[in-house]
């Protein structure tokens, strides 16, 4: 995924601001998928992780990142931005589905009481 992101900031113009941050996500995303899915799958009821189209897991698992590793970002802003997001990439239904999805691993997290890790500094 970093490597993508290498491609991607060297044909594309992006913030240099936002960089960090992006490179951030990136990094838990990718040192954290497992635990990130499996967080994300016991919130699926009734759907499968592999069928969710790529926009929505990818969605989900940014805010995922951020609920549980970034104490920087609260959690209503991390599922509101999600929301957003997928008004704006994805489907009529993503979403309703990434708002449900998120509230859920939000839940199951308050319940979990995991301790976020603030790794950006």
């Amino acid at each position: 995924m970093i490597d993508a992101l290498s491609d991607t900031t060297a044909t594309r113009l992006i913030s240099q601001t936002r960089l960090p941050y992006v490179r951030t996500l990136v990094t838990l995303i990718e040192n954290h998928l497992e635990e990130i899915d499996t967080h994300i799958r016991s919130a699926l009821d009734n759907w499968h992780l592999d069928r969710v189209s790529s926009i929505d897991r990818g969605i989900l698992r940014i805010a995922a990142a951020e609920l549980f590793y970034l104490d920087k970002v609260p959690p209503k802003v991390s599922i509101q931005e999600a929301i957003l997001l997928a008004e704006a990439y994805g489907g009529s239904d993503s979403p309703r589905f990434v708002n449900g999805v998120l509230d859920a691993v939000f839940k199951d997290q308050s319940k979990d009481q995991i301790i976020p890790q603030n790794l950006t500094g």
